[in-house]
């Protein structure tokens, strides 16, 4: 298979996670994206769009409701399908399946399938899975190197010395604690 390829499935989101599953992934992802009709940056500047969209963003645009809702369907089954080639999602409760489907909606199916959630899906340690949710809850910033004094150092030119920091996101944090509940309902 190719790299990044995703599996696409007749019966789209339902058919890769269930009825109850798909259900709650539309009422569980809207509220931590937001819904917005046009673009913009995201905390990490990213382009993005509607619920999260950042595929194929075009400055400037605006898009309708039912525009948003209809891409968030494809992108919650783009992000199953594409999470379903690293880990097995018929072992999975429901819960697991949203909160899965929802962090890689907002990491990125690479950033799932190399996560050390996935690795121990893999390895049957449910528990340690679901912990691993909370690992995620940062975002990667430019921020100025302070010195002692805590004023940003310059280089030689008078520029501020920047570096990029992982700072964490209140928002990642609630929604990564959300994720872990769901995560961990029904376990023994």
């Amino acid at each position: 298979m190719v790299k990044g390829a995703t599996i696409q499935r007749p019966g789209g989101l339902a058919a890769l996670v269930g009825a109850i599953a798909a259900a709650v992934l539309f009422t569980f992802t809207p509220p931590f994206e937001g819904t917005k009709l046009t673009t913009y940056r995201d905390i990490a500047g990213v382009l993005t769009y509607c619920t999260g969209a950042t595929e194929n963003a075009a400055w400037g645009k605006t898009y309708t409701p039912a525009q948003c809702r209809a891409q968030l369907d494809r992108d919650l089954e783009r992000h199953a399908a594409g999470i379903a080639i690293c880990i097995p999602l018929a072992r999975l409760t429901d819960g697991q399946k949203v909160a899965f489907v929802d962090v890689a909606y907002n990491i990125g199916v690479s950033g799932f399938c190399g996560s050390s959630m996935a690795r121990r899906t893999n390895a049957g340690d449910m528990v340690g899975a679901c912990n691993a949710l909370l690992a995620w809850n940062k975002v990667k910033v430019l921020r100025p190197i302070k010195g002692p004094d805590g004023k940003p150092l310059k280089d030689a030119r008078g520029k501020v010395v920047m570096q990029w920091v992982y700072e964490e996101v209140r928002g990642l944090t609630r929604r990564r604690q959300a994720e872990r509940e769901l995560c961990l309902k029904g376990l023994p």
